[in-house]
């Protein structure tokens, strides 16, 4: 069977556990778009993987991993993050396969990243300065893009490199009065990145055709969240590739009719990082119990994440535009101690209530969350393995959001462990 996996929130979800867990019967797994800027963590047996570009199927010693066309990659990232589960006796030697059509994320670019976050001051998008929105510019705009199969000919990869560098130092001195960069520089590290990265790279399109072919079960693992969708999320605070289900097709050149099942992820609360719309934001003392008890920092940059009450209205739109089939939800423990506990079933615009969507940023700042509000619970759900062993009023808040968002709720996590995983 092929699934995909992708967040439904504002990325952060907990997408990397249930990949994590799902891959124990996967023979592949596929990372489909973004770039370092994702963050996924994984726990084993009590120790943590932090993953930016691998996929979150690397803990798993059969499983082969795929990084497609989709994602921008940061070589040096890459390399450590193969080194650092190299230390951990987990090698991906013969089993990592990188599209030879990925895009190069380089120091220019991540230069780029901050010159443009420093010149719009309080406007800023609060991007992670990982060079990723650059370097998909690059790739639209075409004539100055490095993609990962370049690494293969250094000669011809010097000359173009040159010839980018002197224009983005021509852009930098002009807008930003910056200190130019240096060219050799760049193509030496290119060259340390060739040596370690070449050996992995392939047509990874064929490779998957041939493996859905011969009968494999692959397993797609998104990025970020929907709500960051470039194209469907809350714009211009998103990230700038298709984080929904909607760009697994185009991000690794499988068809959605050859996927089994979608299945998306959610917090049992929600978070956001960085600047933009969050009506059920929680900026007092329930927003800082959750982060507290969630761990709600970023394994990216550290940032503390913004929390509120659960939106299921963001979900069942999330839901609806990448056709997902079942939800996971996890973090539930989080929630334990609070008295109440609320979802957001609508939004109130201009005194009409909606329970659409409304991805327009004017349309959505107006908007008022619509609270369902429950009894919480005070129990400790970590060595939970049953749904009907969890608390009444736990199983009524789940019920609550498969009646809203009209999808079942088939994997419930209670903790960050591969075992605090239960399924219904």
């Amino acid at each position: 069977m092929n699934a995909c996996v992708t967040g439904l929130q504002w990325g952060d979800e907990g997408k990397g556990k249930i990949v994590d867990v799902l891959a124990e019967k996967s023979d592949i797994v596929v990372r489909y778009g973004g770039g370092a800027n994702a963050g996924h963590t994984v726990i084993v047996d009590g120790t943590k993987f932090a993953l930016h570009l691998l996929p979150s199927g690397s803990i798993r010693p059969n499983t082969i991993c795929v990084i497609t066309n989709a994602v921008v990659i940061d070589p040096q990232v890459l390399i450590d993050g193969i080194r650092k589960l190299a230390e951990k006796n987990i090698t991906l030697d013969n089993r990592l396969l990188i599209s030879e059509n990925a895009h190069v994320v380089l120091d220019y670019h991540k230069k780029e990243d901050q010159l443009r976050e420093e010149a719009l001051g309080k406007n800023k998008i609060g991007t992670t300065i990982r060079g990723i929105g650059p370097c998909y510019a690059d790739k639209v705009g075409r004539s100055y893009a490095v993609r990962m199969g370049d690494l293969r000919n250094l000669d011809k990869l010097k000359a173009k490199l040159q010839n980018i560098v002197d224009y983005k130092n021509k852009l930098f001195t002009a807008l930003y009065n910056a200190e130019p960069l240096n060219a050799d520089e760049i193509f030496q590290n290119c060259k340390s990145y060739a040596e370690k990265l070449t050996p992995f790279i392939i047509d990874t399109t064929e490779f998957l055709h041939k493996s859905i072919a011969e009968g494999k079960s692959i397993l797609f693992e998104g990025a970020q969240g929907s709500m960051l969708d470039l194209d469907h999320g809350t714009f211009p605070f998103v990230t700038s590739s298709n984080s929904s289900a909607l760009g697994m097709p185009s991000g690794c050149g499988v068809p959605a009719k050859m996927v089994d099942k979608f299945i998306g992820v959610i917090k049992a609360y929600s978070t956001r990082v960085g600047a933009g719309p969050f009506p059920t934001e929680q900026d007092n003392e329930t927003g800082q119990y959750i982060r507290e008890r969630g761990h709600e920092y970023g394994t990216t940059t550290g940032r503390p994440r913004r929390c509120g009450w659960f939106d299921a209205v963001v979900t069942s739109y999330s839901a609806t535009i990448s056709g997902i089939d079942e939800i996971a939800m996890v973090h539930l423990d989080t929630l334990a101690g609070l008295k109440e506990v609320k979802i957001c079933k609508a939004y109130e615009i201009n005194g009409k209530e909606t329970t659409f969507f409304p991805a327009n940023i004017d349309r959505l700042s107006q908007a008022q969350p619509v609270y369902e509000t429950l009894p919480g619970w005070e129990e400790d759900l970590s060595e939970i393995s049953s749904f009907d062993d969890l608390p009444a009023n736990t199983q009524n808040y789940i019920k609550l959001v498969e009646q809203i968002t009209k999808k079942p709720i088939t994997i419930i996590g209670v903790g960050p462990g591969r075992k605090q995983t239960i399924f219904r």
